[in-house]
């Protein structure tokens, strides 16, 4: 497949940057009009990829604004993956991917009714631990950053600069694609990121991730199909698969993504519809897909005729710009599924679908029989936040909170003895062994007012395991470390089975 490659740097004095004065007392603000301007010139490639933008200051200047209007501009262009700020050299023009033609390469399987569950897994206990009424005192399995690591007065701001200027916008259904300029955006963050989505060919909003997952399996699986999951994987897609009644295959994934061994023997034994696959920041390992293991799974995905589920959940925890199986396919054979409920508001219910064309077309039409649209209220208050650049600069805050919290979980993991054979350099979350098995650490963790997140959940077959899932954000809790130490110390000294080590 072809590599990209960076364009040459441009740096254009001003002088030759064509000037630019604002309209003043119109109906558009300042930091609008200066927006479209640059985004108009780069359209039309008066600045090319690579081109450096003027100073803050040297453009603030030229055009007798202030520079906040300018900071918001260009604000406003990194948030629509228009131009991209670099550490102490100021703002460049992004180079964009190509919108992909409209391709029927791979012929969609036809579309199947839900069926009652054939078999359940156990992750209601874990479920009801976390949404419940009188919650643990301390989640270590909570699947959600603590509300203080978020940013609400942010999201309230939003709620209430879109309830002024709503008028009856919010008394109607909404669009059944999602709210347009909303698309636009997403699809601008996408080409940004290398993943060529037209916003009006191959996205559609969804109320979250679990739903748009939900509307892939109900159109595409029916009862007795094969579909592939990575083991571990996430507990709660494990007890949707087994509700429709699939015959659920783990394939073990490793840090730089799914063992390609074993998914090639099972690809061609079992024949699946379906490949599920979180494939940056991976839950529960926090662990990121690697560029030839993306190629040779593309690889596989073709020569057995399977479709490639990604889910990007956790792909904004990730420092840089993590390979995504959608960017390589250029979503032919590959789904992509994301959301904002881990970095901005899980309340908001917002989330993102592409695919190509004739699924898109599917998918909203199940969307209308399942639920209608999704509530506008939650799908403007995302547009604003990622227009004005607000949630770029949110992430890039949390992210760094993430980080230092990550860094010290595994540092007080390891001092209460257990291992973290790969440790994460993304996410939230941290995969650590404990030696002995977890669902014994789990029962008696709860007994002192602690969830933990037993390895087994996160198995298609709930093989015992040794593995924990802690949430980063436990470093705020110092009760848990000395009454982890003492769990450990009791279930070693008590002689408790002992699964096979990280299994």
């Amino acid at each position: 497949m072809p590599v990209a490659t960076n364009p040459p740097l441009v740096t254009p004095s001003l002088a030759a940057f064509p000037r630019w004065q604002p309209v003043r007392g119109g109906d558009r603000t300042l930091v609008a009009q200066l927006e479209d301007e640059l985004a108009g010139r780069i359209a039309g490639h008066a600045l090319r990829p690579g081109s450096r933008l003027p100073s803050v200051r040297r453009m603030a200047e030229s055009a007798c604004v202030s520079r906040f209007t300018v900071l918001e501009a260009y604000d406003r262009l990194v948030a629509r993956g228009l131009v991209e700020p670099r550490h102490g050299s100021g703002y460049f023009v992004r180079a964009r991917a190509g919108v992909p033609p409209i391709a029927d390469a791979v012929p969609a399987p036809p579309a199947a009714p839900a069926t009652p569950p054939a078999a359940r897994l156990d992750v209601a206990w874990l479920l009801r631990g976390m949404f419940s009424d009188r919650p643990a005192e301390i989640p270590a399995a909570a699947g959600l950053l603590p509300a203080g690591w978020l940013d609400g007065a942010l999201v309230n701001a939003a709620i209430r600069a879109v309830a002024r200027n709503a008028g009856d916008a919010m008394l109607d259904y909404g669009h059944p694609r999602g709210h347009a300029p909303l698309r636009a955006q997403l699809a601008s963050r996408l080409q940004a990121q290398g993943i060529a989505a037209h916003a009006d060919r191959n996205l559609m909003t969804i109320a979250g991730v679990t739903q748009g997952l939900d509307l892939i399996l109900r159109l595409l699986v029916q009862p007795g199909d094969t579909v592939m999951v990575e083991d571990p994987g996430w507990f709660l897609l494990f007890g949707r698969l087994a509700a429709y009644g699939t015959r659920i295959v783990g394939v073990p994934r490793g840090p730089d993504g799914p063992d390609l061994a074993a998914l090639e023997r099972l690809a061609a034994a079992c024949r699946p519809k379906l490949f599920l696959i979180n494939s940056a920041v991976h839950n529960p390992t926090g662990h990121t897909l690697g560029a030839a293991a993306a190629h040779d799974l593309l690889r596989l995905a073709e020569r057995h005729d399977f479709l490639i589920v990604e889910d990007d959940t956790y792909a904004d925890f990730h420092p840089g710009q993590p390979i995504r199986l959608a960017a390589l396919d250029r979503l032919q054979r590959v789904i992509l599924v994301g959301g904002y409920a881990k970095t901005l508001a899980a309340g908001l219910r917002v989330g993102v679908l592409a695919a190509r064309p004739e699924l898109i077309d599917r998918l909203t039409e199940l969307k209308l029989l399942a639920g209608l649209t999704c509530p506008p209220l939650g799908e403007q208050v995302v547009h604003r936040l990622l227009h004005e650049g607000h949630y770029a600069r949110h992430l890039a805050r949390l992210r760094q909170r993430v980080d230092q919290a990550r860094h010290h979980c595994i540092d007080a993991l390891v001092q209460c003895g257990l291992t973290i054979a790969h440790p994460p350099h993304a996410g939230m979350f941290v995969w650590a062994d404990c030696h002995r098995d977890s669902e014994t650490v789990t029962r008696l963790a709860a007994d002192h007012g602690i969830l933990l997140a037993p390895g087994a959940l996160f198995s298609p077959t709930q093989a015992p395991s040794t593995m924990l899932r802690f949430t980063v954000s436990m470093v705020e809790h110092p009760k848990l470390w000395s009454t982890l130490r003492s769990i450990l110390g009791e279930t070693e000294s008590a002689g408790f089975p002992q699964p096979p080590m990280g299994s």
